[in-house]
Formats: C-alpha cells, sequence, structure tokens
C-alpha cells in the first residue's frame, strides 16, 4: 500500500485491513509477509536484473530504464478526461434519508441513522448508493438501517483512484506509479 492508502484503511475507529476488510491490531506486523518480501526474488523490467522485493523500490527510483518502462506504461493507457469535475456526483457528504440533515460523511451518516433512527422502518433511498455510478437514485432498501451496517463498513473512497467509472487496468497503473512516488 502507498502511505495515503493505508491512512485511508486507518482512519475508522475500528481500522480494517484494505485487502481483507478484517479488524487491525495497532502495532502488530505482518512477520510473514515481511519474510515473503524479503526472500522472493523478481526481475527489474527496465534493467533486467535480479533481486528481492525488498530491494525493488530502491533500485526503481534509480534505474532509468526502469522509470521509461513505466513512463511507456503511462503512455499507453493516458486518456483525456471523461467528464468535466462539475458532472461527478458528490461522493464525500450525504443527506440524512430520514430527517434531511446534510454534510454526514459515510461514518458520520452511520453514526447518526443508528443513534437517532435506529427504530425508524421507513423505506428510504440510500445516498451513500445513491452516489455511485452503479447506485439506482430510486432503490428504497427494505432495511436501511441493516443496509448501512452491512454494506457501508467502509469507503468506497479507500479503494477506488478517482474516477469511479475509469478502467480496472487504468486504476492499475495509475496506483503502480503512486507507489513508485511515494518512498
Amino acid at each position: 500500500f502507498c502511505t495515503p492508502c493505508l491512512q485511508e484503511c486507518l482512519k475508522p475507529k475500528k481500522p480494517v485491513c484494505g485487502v481483507c476488510r478484517s479488524t487491525l491490531s495497532p502495532g502488530s506486523r505482518a512477520l510473514d509477509l515481511e519474510k515473503q518480501i524479503e526472500t522472493t526474488e523478481t526481475t527489474c523490467n527496465g534493467c533486467n536484473k535480479k533481486m528481492f522485493l525488498s530491494k525493488m523500490r530502491s533500485h526503481a527510483a534509480s534505474c532509468s530504464k526502469y522509470q521509461n518502462y513505466i513512463m511507456e506504461g503511462v503512455k499507453a493507457v493516458t486518456k483525456e478526461p471523461l467528464h468535466s469535475t462539475r458532472s461527478f456526483p458528490n461522493r464525500f457528504t450525504f443527506p440524512c434519508p430520514y430527517c434531511s440533515e446534510r454534510n454526514f460523511d459515510q461514518e458520520g451518516l452511520v453514526e447518526h441513522c443508528k443513534a437517532l433512527h435506529s427504530m425508524d422502518a421507513k423505506q428510504v433511498v440510500c445516498p451513500i448508493c445513491a452516489s455511485m455510478p452503479w447506485g439506482d437514485p430510486n432503490y428504497r432498501s427494505a432495511n436501511f438501517m441493516e443496509h448501512l451496517q452491512r454494506r457501508h463498513r467502509f469507503s468506497y473512497d479507500t479503494f477506488v483512484v478517482g474516477d469511479y467509472d475509469a478502467d480496472e487496468d487504468d486504476m492499475m497503473a495509475q496506483v503502480l506509479m503512486r507507489s513508485l512516488r511515494d518512498k
């Protein structure tokens, strides 16, 4: 993970793993993963030099052939922006679908609804889902509180890089570029 992505996983009151969503224990190290990184050999895609994964980041920062390799990949997937910024829905704050109080982040909306509307049986549209490209702004959840707790335990922004409509390969290339820039 790059630092900003890892920080997003650690933001909630109960931090979770960015891959499997299990609860993280602060201060515990993934020793098996560290060992695997120290002992797994790889080849630089630029200069074809063999090294352990643990050395790849520092090598990539100084290998001009690897940097050229990455830039060729970036050029291959770079596209003109599909939409202006104004055409994207707000995915940072949401109104309460029960009382219309505004400007909740996702976690705040969940906490607000648990505290004030846990017994409200009215069928409502989930404002978080409605803001997503795949969301139906007319779908009313039969049990909104259960939906919130099951579907919105984490923020989609933690896992989506920028454009929700972007191609998955394009997003992966962007993530790789960002991880190489963050030392």
